[in-house]
C-alpha cells in the first residue's frame, strides 16, 4: 500500500472539537492505518482564550497515546504538534515555546479565520516567520480572500510560506468549487501536503488513500510522493523543502 504521513489531523482525544476519547482515537488511527498513513503529526488546537494544551502535556498525551496505539497494534508513529490560530499573542507564544511546532522541527502550522483579508493572513505569516519559524498555511482554501484571488498562493510561497490543503476538499466534499480551487493549485505546483485534518471517524476521518490515488492518476506518481510522503518527511526530519 502507498505510505503517506498526516501532518494535520484532531486526533489527540479530549483537548478540542477532535476525538472526544481514546476509544474514538484509537478508531481514527484505526482508519488512517488502513489509508495507509504511518506517521501522524498530532496537532490539536490553540486558540486565543481557550484552555490550550501545554507543551509539556502535549507530550505526555502523545506518549500516552502511542502506548495505546502500539499495545492495539496499530503501527503509526506520532508526533507532537499544533493548529495554531493566529492571534496577536501567537510571537510571542511561539519566541517562548508556549505552542508545539510539528515534530519539534522549525515548520509551525497556522490557521485563520475564514473571513480575514489576505493583507491580515500576509502580516501575521510574517510576525511568525519572525519568530523564527517556517509557517505551514493551513487548508488554504478555506480562506475566502484567497479563494478569489489565487495569485495570493503564489505570493504567500514567495514569501517562504508553504501551502496544506485539505484531502476532502481535493475529493469535492466541500463543493465543487473548493474542490476546483485545491486541484488548480496541486496542478501548478502550489501545494506542499495534503492532509485529513480529521475530527471524527465519520465524516471528517482520517482517510488520504483515495485522494492519494486521485493525485497519482491526474496530477503523476512524483507529485503524490510529494505532498503525501516526501514533504510531510522534510518537516519531521527538520529539512528545507
Amino acid at each position: 500500500m502507498l505510505e503517506s504521513i498526516d501532518i494535520h489531523c484532531h486526533i489527540m482525544p479530549g483537548v478540542d472539537d477532535g476525538s472526544p476519547d481514546i476509544d474514538t482515537s484509537l478508531q481514527m488511527l484505526k482508519i488512517a492505518e488502513k489509508n495507509g498513513i504511518t506517521r501522524v503529526i498530532l496537532t490539536p488546537h490553540h486558540k486565543p482564550m481557550h484552555h490550550n494544551v501545554s507543551p509539556q502535556h502535549n507530550v505526555v498525551y502523545r506518549d500516552r497515546l502511542q502506548k495505546m496505539a502500539d499495545d492495539n497494534g496499530i503501527n503509526i508513529k506520532l508526533y507532537s504538534g499544533n493548529e495554531i490560530y493566529y492571534s496577536d499573542e501567537t510571537q510571542a507564544d511561539l519566541e517562548n515555546g508556549r505552542i508545539c511546532s510539528l515534530a519539534d522541527s522549525d515548520y509551525v502550522l497556522v490557521e485563520f479565520h475564514p473571513t480575514n483579508p489576505y493583507k491580515a493572513i500576509h502580516n501575521a505569516l510574517y510576525q511568525v516567520q519572525g519568530a523564527g519559524f517556517i509557517p505551514i498555511v493551513a487548508h488554504v482554501e478555506r480562506y475566502s480572500d484567497v479563494v478569489s484571488h489565487p495569485a495570493y498562493v503564489d505570493d504567500l510561497i514567495d514569501m517562504g510560506c508553504l501551502i496544506q490543503v485539505n484531502a476532502n476538499s481535493v475529493m469535492g466534499k466541500y463543493g465543487f468549487g473548493i474542490s476546483h480551487f485545491t486541484k488548480k493549485l496541486i496542478k501548478n505546483g502550489l501545494v506542499h501536503f495534503v492532509a485529513t485534518d480529521a475530527h471524527d471517524t465519520g465524516r471528517r476521518a482520517p482517510e488520504l488513500l483515495e485522494c492519494r490515488k486521485y493525485v497519482e492518476r491526474k496530477f503523476g506518481k512524483g507529485c503524490a510522493d510529494r505532498l503525501f510522503y516526501d514533504n510531510p518527511m522534510s518537516v519531521i526530519s527538520n529539512e528545507i523543502i
